[in-house]
């Protein structure tokens, strides 16, 4: 008896922990809990900060409250008073895409304010789109310095939004291709040209389309992911197919092999450089000669004087 004891009490110590132990569904009720008390208090920052004359709205001589009032931001986001009110009590269960627009141009909310804003509410942001596809200028400067080697700007959809000389050689120069179709993925889907010259096409797009729908995890609602993916399956039955086996992959670099019709065969190994760790995502891709040979025919590619 006195030796059975304490593994009985060991035994209860183990179920009384795994008793207390989080269930999920209290687990996302208590992050969902944090995240509209920290929408809340955002909100409310960044009310008090604006000043009536900011927004076009006369002061009045009684005005006590610092910044707006919650009546003024709802006029301006033309949202209900009710409903605001709520979403900066931490009330409001889910607040919609429209709704998260609307206050962050009420408050003048810049880029960053604006993507913190819907990652609060834990709601993709509609006008994503747009500024995806903005390239800064710091970082097309970094694609062309990498010269010779061939180099792209792209964003996590994998659109092509600088290349430098050398990719435009050795590729094909996207500046000569409707904005829609300056896509990695999908030229490796339709592309006659990446279809041949691209001597590893099959398996390069089945791992690039694995890597796409990881990183779609992350944009599944957002329409500028939805609009090209629809657009892919309407255009390939082999990009349906693939897309069907629900593979997924990571990032990691790998060599390629690609046939240029007048320097040969060249090995090139690609390699991702992000610019940042928020959204929108966007990375430098430099494509380095896995080989002394590639790289010899990489620089009597940018002298076109000596092939």
């Amino acid at each position: 008896m006195t030796t059975a004891a304490p593994d009985r009490q060991t035994e209860q110590t183990r179920q009384g922990r795994e008793g207390q132990r989080e269930a999920p569904e209290e687990s996302r009720s208590r992050e969902s809990r944090i995240r509209r008390r920290e929408l809340a208090a955002f909100l409310r920052s960044r009310r008090e900060r604006i000043t009536p004359e900011q927004v076009g709205l006369p002061r009045g001589p009684r005005r006590r409250t610092p910044g707006l009032r919650r009546e003024e931001v709802a006029q301006l986001s033309a949202v209900g008073v009710t409903w605001y009110t709520w979403i900066e009590q931490a009330r409001a269960t889910h607040v919609s895409a429209q709704v998260l627009d609307a206050m962050a141009r009420a408050l003048l909310m810049d880029r960053a304010e604006r993507a913190h804003l819907f990652a609060l509410a834990g709601t993709a942001d509609p006008r994503s789109e747009a500024e995806c596809a903005v390239a800064a200028k710091s970082a097309i400067k970094v694609v062309e310095r990498l010269a010779p080697y061939p180099a792209s700007l792209q964003n996590a959809r994998y659109d092509l939004l600088a290349v430098n000389r050398p990719f435009a050689q050795l590729f094909g120069d996207p500046a000569e291709l409707a904005p829609a179709d300056r896509n990695c993925l999908w030229l490796l889907t339709v592309s006659e040209r990446w279809k041949r010259d691209f001597l590893d096409r099959d398996e390069m797009l089945r791992d690039l389309i694995a890597k796409y729908r990881a990183a779609m995890a992350e944009h599944v609602a957002e329409p500028a992911w939805q609009r090209q993916l629809e657009r892919l399956l309407r255009a390939s039955r082999e990009f349906r197919e693939l897309w069907d086996r629900h593979e997924v992959a990571p990032m990691s670099p790998h060599v390629k092999r690609y046939r240029h019709p007048r320097v040969g065969l060249v090995r090139l190994e690609h390699r991702n450089m992000w610019l940042a760790p928020h959204a929108p995502a966007q990375r430098v891709v430099a494509y380095v000669p896995a080989d002394e040979e590639s790289e010899e025919r990489l620089e009597r590619l940018a002298e076109p004087s000596r092939v």
